[in-house]
């Protein structure tokens, strides 16, 4: 499983809440904890923390993946064949 480990900004920001509610709630998780060499505290995401965004993080990818699908036919169309790879 990958660690995933954030700042307290970061993990605010994922559950909607100020940084020092992100604080208390990964003390109160117990999350690890580790100062960073950027000098900011990160913590490490717990099983359900990291499942519950690697969903939301899905959904969006999915999403923009099928926007740009949508962009790049619209440029590579038959109208312009000028764009399309190896012709001059």
């Amino acid at each position: 499983m990958p660690q995933i480990w954030m700042t307290y900004d970061e993990l605010a920001t994922l559950n909607g809440c100020s940084a020092d509610e992100a604080r208390m709630q990964a003390m109160h998780l117990s999350l690890d904890r580790r100062k960073s060499r950027d000098g900011n505290t990160r913590v490490k995401l717990n099983l359900a923390l990291t499942v519950r965004e690697a969903e939301f993080d899905l959904d969006d990818a999915i999403t923009a993946l099928r926007d740009a699908h949508r962009q790049m036919s619209g440029v590579l169309s038959a109208n312009q064949p000028s764009l399309r790879r190896g012709v001059a």
